[in-house]
């Protein structure tokens, strides 16, 4: 697994959306936050609602759920379906609208300085071994491009106003990068 000079993966299916826009001048990129999504909610895995809302073509009578959910201007650099295909949104050299409101270690504004990958799924089903493999791929592609210092949850960087990638995510399955430290690693799991 390979990125170009505008960090756009040669093993992911490339998707732009336009839920993105520059870093800032030198902002080094040190940190991936993990997701889950699952549209439509509560629906088998299937379909292209979430490529749908990361492009903004979201069709909002479609679901109950999705008039509110069209209105949104939210992307993540990278999905991986249930079956594990990989699929690309935005570049690793923009930032992505995936974290909103966050903060970690005193550090506003975790979109600035972080990828965010979603994997499809939920707080309330296991994933796929299939999703475990590509994203430790994906993690160990990003830190050798990369100076990634953390792995996170989603509900670490936003506390008390996200849970994902939730319960049934396992810290176990994630084969961190060698390049993170010892103190790094231990800070990026959350206490099972």
């Amino acid at each position: 697994m390979q990125f170009d000079a505008l960090g756009w993966c040669n093993q992911a299916r490339k998707i732009p959306s336009p839920n993105c826009d520059e870093r800032s001048v030198g902002m080094l990129v040190d940190m991936v936050v993990i997701h889950n999504i699952h549209l439509p909610p509560g629906q088998p895995f299937a379909g292209d609602d979430i490529q749908r809302l990361f492009t903004n073509t979201l069709d909002p009578n479609v679901h109950p759920d999705y008039a509110e959910l069209a209105k949104l201007r939210v992307s993540a650099h990278f999905l991986i379906r249930r079956n594990g295909a990989l699929l690309q949104f935005v570049p690793c050299s923009q930032r992505a609208w995936h974290a909103g409101v966050s903060s970690w270690q005193g550090r506003e504004r975790c979109n600035d300085f972080s990828i965010g990958i979603e994997l499809e799924g939920s707080d309330f089903l296991p994933f796929e071994a299939a999703q475990y493999l590509m994203l430790n791929t994906l993690l160990q592609a990003l830190a050798h491009r990369y100076p990634l210092k953390f792995v996170l949850g989603h509900s670490q960087i936003a506390p008390g106003r996200k849970t994902d990638p939730g319960p049934f995510f396992d810290w176990t399955h994630i084969a961190l990068p060698q390049t993170l430290s010892e103190k790094s690693a231990a800070l990026q799991k959350p206490a099972l």
